[in-house]
């Protein structure tokens, strides 16, 4: 599974078997950025809340999608690929197509927000905000600058990262459940993330 640098990898092995013990049990480690994960503000920021310390709600409900595919390997996706949020759209989920790219050396050359970005879509107050790429930050040639993350996590909006499976959304309005593991004191979690079309289910 593809990690962000200098991350714990993921270890999946057999604990115990049912052969050798009568029971299957996985000893499973990795850290609490990998997969398809969601930060908190803790993360980047000292004293910052933490994954805990959120509502569930704050991590359900309708989405709007902003579909920035096609661009350049590691190029900044501008504040006007931000929509408005409409109706009872609380979500924003960053449609970037990268995931196509997963466990290739591309992945890690992703698109990702700019500052300016980043703060419209703060001023648009979603509630979680979700993107198919590694960080909402570049990673190649970052140097440490982390300005998406400081200006959303400081509004206390909680990041997903590495989502999969963005284009199979083809209806408007997806409702959409990002929640996380409970993890006391989390920085982050991974979580299971699904999409639901409640208009036709």
């Amino acid at each position: 599974m593809p990690v962000y640098p200098d991350d714990p990898e993921v270890s999946i092995w057999p604990a115990t078997t049912i052969a050798g013990e009568g029971y299957n049990v996985a000893h499973v480690s990795m850290g609490s950025q990998s997969g398809t994960h969601i930060d908190a503000p803790f993360h980047f920021l000292e004293g910052g809340l933490t994954i805990d310390q959120f509502p569930s709600d704050t991590f359900l409900g309708e989405a709007a999608i902003a579909d920035v595919r096609g661009l350049s390997p590691n190029t900044a996706v501008g504040p006007e690929a931000i929509p408005e949020p409409v109706g009872q759209q609380r979500l924003l989920l960053i449609h970037t197509g990268w995931s196509d790219y997963w466990r290739e050396n591309t992945y890690f050359s992703h698109p990702y927000l700019s500052a300016a970005a980043a703060q419209r879509i703060v001023d648009c107050r979603y509630t979680t905000i979700g993107i198919d790429a590694l960080s909402i930050d570049r990673t190649e040639g970052s140097a440490g600058n982390f300005d998406a993350h400081d200006i959303i996590l400081g509004a206390n909006i909680p990041v997903a990262e590495n989502l999969r499976g963005l284009s199979g959304i083809v209806w408007h309005n997806p409702w959409v459940s990002l929640l996380p593991l409970k993890i006391d004191r989390g920085d982050g979690a991974p979580i299971r993330a699904v999409a639901f079309d409640l208009q036709h289910d």
